[in-house]
């Protein structure tokens, strides 16, 4: 396993305060339908992307901390929050695309990425399609590093979804669920470490449009074996991006061995492991991340993106990547399976 320090960096110098004013959401119409997101702060572009079933709210204790140093950006990604919830593509790919153009409507021309799980996808897919627009990638708990996820997600990806999300609602059945979230908690699993956010996810899916939204976007990326995307076969172009993980060691969505393994198949890139956190580890210990998301921004220069740099890695990196080996890997397995 690698032998990751664990630094305590020094908190970044504070500049002015923000007023909760900026911290309510705000809301751009884009392709005719209402995106919702939270803007606040002066400076370097800060984008905060949250997971499934999240909204930009996941971020509200961190941002005025970041909004110091940072223009900070939180959207609710479409189908989530506050945001729209049409019948579209909820894909990752689509979901960069849906960053991209919120932050070219608010005169943002690049930016750092801060994606925490499905986010974390998205993060690095806008890193993939877009790269002259990233100036660095902080993947927290990401998806799409690894086949491996939650047993849970996967029983939600199958037929039926929709009745099985529809029954919470039912009287009672949020009681259930956080009778047994606690105990959980109580017992000392590692689901249990994320008691709370788990019942926030659960009173995030009010209505039919919502579920729909959640499940549309779960299907895109998760099936009854696991994640269906993964950017195993790319990650090698992160060379020369600025790159760091953050994960909690007892994260019990996407395994933390998907940070190590991340860790080494990205070239140059940092690791942060928290220690006791599970699959939200800015909840867990939101000072320390704040201090490694400002001192990492602080002391690493932007990507200098150039068409040139892009074609070599493209023509020579891919074979000799981990992550190359590694999807290799995962295509023989699928072949096996299908064989079979």
């Amino acid at each position: 396993m690698v032998d990751v320090p664990r630094r305590r960096p020094v908190r970044a110098v504070r500049l002015r305060p923000v007023g909760d004013d900026e911290l309510e959401l705000r809301y751009r119409v884009v392709h005719g339908y209402r995106r919702a997101y939270r803007m606040a702060g002066e400076g370097p572009a800060l984008v905060l992307i949250h997971g499934i079933g999240d909204s930009s709210a996941t971020w509200t204790e961190l941002i005025p901390d970041l909004a110091r140093t940072h223009t900070v950006i939180a959207p609710d990604l479409l189908g989530h929050g506050a945001s729209d919830k049409p019948r579209a593509d909820y894909s990752v790919a689509a979901y960069a695309n849906g960053v991209r153009d919120l932050l070219t409507a608010l005169g943002i021309e690049s930016a750092t990425l801060v994606g925490h799980s499905l986010g974390g996808g998205v993060a690095m897919q806008f890193a993939y399609q877009f790269p002259e627009r990233t100036e660095r990638l902080i993947l927290v708990s990401a998806g799409g590093v690894g086949r491996e996820v939650n047993p849970v997600l996967r029983l939600v990806s199958l037929p039926g979804a929709h009745l099985m999300l529809s029954s919470l609602r039912l009287p009672g059945m949020r009681l259930q669920v956080g009778l047994t979230i606690r105990l959980m908690k109580l017992l000392n699993t590692d689901l249990g470490q994320d008691a709370g956010e788990w019942l926030t996810l659960v009173d995030a899916l009010p209505d039919e449009t919502a579920r729909n939204a959640f499940v549309r976007t779960l299907r895109a990326v998760v099936d009854w074996r696991g994640q269906v995307v993964t950017m195993l076969d790319r990650c090698y172009l992160t060379e020369g991006m600025p790159t760091m993980l953050l994960w909690g060691d007892r994260d019990s969505v996407v395994p933390v061995r998907h940070a190590y393994g991340a860790h080494e198949a990205m070239p140059g890139s940092r690791l942060e492991i928290f220690e006791g956190a599970g699959h939200f580890p800015f909840h867990s210990d939101p000072g320390r991340f704040v201090s490694l998301v400002e001192e990492f921004t602080r002391t690493t220069d932007p990507a200098d993106w150039s068409r040139e740099h892009w074609r070599e890695l493209l023509c020579d990196g891919q074979s000799d990547t981990a992550y190359g080996r590694a999807a290799e890997a995962d295509l023989r397995e699928a072949s096996e399976r299908s064989a079979t």
